[in-house]
């Protein structure tokens, strides 16, 4: 699962450098799983994409989305492919100073039998201590987190990013048995950064076009 997600000085010390995310590291003052535990994996959404709702993959730089609730500007985003795989992410703003990154990415079902699906992951920083992704399972406070992917991803920025406008980035994914996902990720020579992901149904994005966009 190369998906995911991913800064920049005191502007974006709590942005994501890690999957798909920036050059600056990683922070945050919640405990790592205190809400995401308590998050059930988001169901697939009944309707259909670009018909029912707003198909997220529309989304450019300078839109404004709402996001549970929250209505955030996007800052800028991370083009990146991997193996023949393809996935945007998406810097988001609040206007709290509060920044965290929207991976989209289309995935092939889990048996042939199922159709492909939208995969939309919120994804925000943690801290880790200065841990280092291992090939083996991980193990954060209490919870076991077994590999998923790995690889070196190459990217094309656009807006602000905190990243270069292109370069590669180093990823290693990571998934516990209760479904949550954790990341690393960081440019290829700085230090690793983290997040967790909170999965979420496309329908739940709204999406207001940016003046002539």
């Amino acid at each position: 699962m190369a998906t995911l997600v991913l800064l920049l000085g005191a502007f974006f010390a709590t942005t994501r450098q890690d999957r798909r995310a920036g050059d600056s590291e990683r922070s945050g003052e919640t405990p790592l799983f205190s809400v995401e535990a308590a998050q059930p994996q988001a169901q697939p959404s009944t309707g259909r994409v670009g018909i029912d709702y707003p198909d997220p993959r529309t989304i450019k730089v300078g839109d404004t989305i709402e996001c549970q609730g929250v209505r955030s500007r996007v800052l800028g985003a991370l083009y990146l492919s991997w193996q023949g795989t393809q996935w945007t992410e998406y810097l988001l703003d609040d206007g709290t100073r509060r920044y965290q990154w929207l991976s989209i990415q289309m995935r092939a079902g889990l048996t042939a039998a199922d159709p492909p699906h939208l995969e939309v992951l919120l994804w925000t920083p943690v801290p880790t201590e200065g841990m280092i992704p291992a090939k083996a399972t991980l193990s954060v406070e209490g919870v076991d987190f077994f590999p998923v992917d790995r690889g070196t991803a190459a990217f094309r920025g656009e807006g602000v990013t905190s990243m270069p406008e292109r370069g590669l980035l180093d990823f290693a994914d990571y998934r516990a048995a209760d479904g949550r996902l954790l990341s690393f990720e960081r440019l290829q020579g700085k230090r690793w950064s983290s997040s967790h992901a909170q999965p979420l149904p496309p329908g739940t994005i709204r999406i207001e076009k940016k003046q002539g966009g």
